[in-house]
């Protein structure tokens, strides 16, 4: 992580404002590993383009758009057991990006019973995987936090028809999801319902009675990744149409067999394509690949996340709406209900970042040096050849 002079230079060149800079998350195994380095190798900036407006209701709203209102019943209570963050923590959208939005949910029954078997039968047909069961517990997996909520949801209605009471609950993983059922009844009581989490508050919907819901299926949300190459005239000019087509064929390749993503009309040799992802954090993960890739290359990228087409190339094409010194690098994406980017920066702003905040012995001899040459060349009346020295000392900061 950076120090405050560097996120206001970068500010300064940006036009941004910047959250981080690298990132704070630890890595356990060596796929985490390999984010990790690249995210501070390269010094990946996250930016905040629009501020999300965190509340209980605005996480309450997110929550049934991302469900799908016809997978909640119209009467339910939604509790904060503990109020979220109002700033975006970058360690945990890392993690959420490198680890995947797959979730564990525990459901626990109140007496033995044989509608832990019908529970069992239902997940698996959501695609679910069962962890552990006994007569009254189950923890299994699903394929994202929301897919967990909506099927809870299912079960809790489904012991309610019978009279059974079903608290659920959540997690990271199988120990974190017992953790928060376990809080859950602390704070709220033995009332049929589910904790979750949202940007780091805790929280919690509760049923007071019996309710039927049509079939429970996933919302027809998509998640789409927009790409474009960034000037690609140049581009070709200077490297060839070959080596054009190498760098996407490459990175068309890498989002088809890496990240899950199926490509949708692209036109080898183009400079741009269109890709659709299972989940939101597969599709920024294939952005930021392919930004890094591209400067691996010489290239920069525009890119946007969106659950649509056109909202992923609106996303992108704010690139060149940004009032920055130079186009930018991004992956645009929306977090809660406001709008962040991913940038990678390019070899001079890493320079500059690497100086402020590795070289400020160096920094501080070039500018004392800078100061006593103009000072005594204004004293001889030669004040105009300062800017060589100027010059003189950028070119030896950069060149050591």
């Amino acid at each position: 992580m950076v120090s405050s002079l560097s996120k206001a230079i970068i500010k300064l060149t940006t036009k941004l404002t910047p959250i981080s800079v690298g990132t704070k998350f630890y890595p356990t195994n060596s796929i985490e590993n390999e984010y990790v380095e690249l995210f501070n190798y390269t010094q990946t900036i996250l930016f905040e383009i629009e501020k999300a407006q965190i509340s209980s209701e605005s996480i309450k709203n997110n929550l049934i758009r991302d469900i799908g209102a016809e997978n909640i019943p119209k009467d339910f209570n939604f509790y904060e057991i503990k109020q979220a963050d109002d700033k975006i923590e970058e360690y945990a959208l890392v993690s959420n990006i490198i680890m995947g939005s797959d979730r564990y949910f525990y459901i626990e029954l109140p007496n033995p019973s044989n509608l832990i078997n019908i529970f069992v039968k239902i997940i698996e047909n959501e695609k679910g995987q069962i962890v552990e069961k006994s007569s009254t517990e189950l923890v299994a997996k699903m394929l994202s936090k929301n897919d967990a909520i909506r099927v809870a949801i299912e079960l809790i209605g489904i012991g309610l028809e019978r009279g059974i009471e079903v608290i659920s609950a959540v997690g990271m993983t199988g120990a974190a999801s017992i953790e928060r059922s376990i809080k859950y009844r602390q704070s709220l009581g033995n009332f049929p319902g589910i904790a979750f989490t949202k940007l780091g508050g805790e929280y919690a919907l509760v049923f007071d009675g019996p309710f039927k819901l049509a079939q429970s299926k996933p919302t027809e949300f998509q998640n789409y990744l927009f790409v474009d190459l960034i000037d690609s005239t140049k581009y070709t000019s200077k490297h060839g149409k070959t080596q054009l087509v190498d760098l996407m064929t490459n990175i068309k390749y890498f989002i088809e067999t890496e990240c899950g993503g199926q490509l949708e009309g692209y036109r080898e040799g183009g400079d741009d394509f269109i890709a659709s992802f299972p989940s939101k954090d597969l599709a920024i993960r294939a952005g930021l690949d392919a930004a890094w890739f591209a400067l691996d290359n010489d290239a920069k990228i525009r890119a946007g996340v969106g659950r649509s087409r056109r909202e992923a190339g609106e996303r992108a094409q704010l690139v060149d709406k940004l009032n920055s010194s130079s186009p930018l690098s991004l992956v645009v994406f929306e977090l809660a209900n406001g709008l962040y980017a991913y940038n990678v920066p390019s070899e001079f702003i890493r320079t500059i970042i690497n100086l402020l905040e590795n070289e400020k012995p160096k920094l501080i001899g070039v500018f004392a040096f800078v100061f006593i040459i103009t000072y005594l060349l204004c004293v001889l009346g030669l004040g105009a050849f300062s800017v060589i020295t100027i010059i003189l000392a950028l070119i030896y900061a950069f060149i050591t």
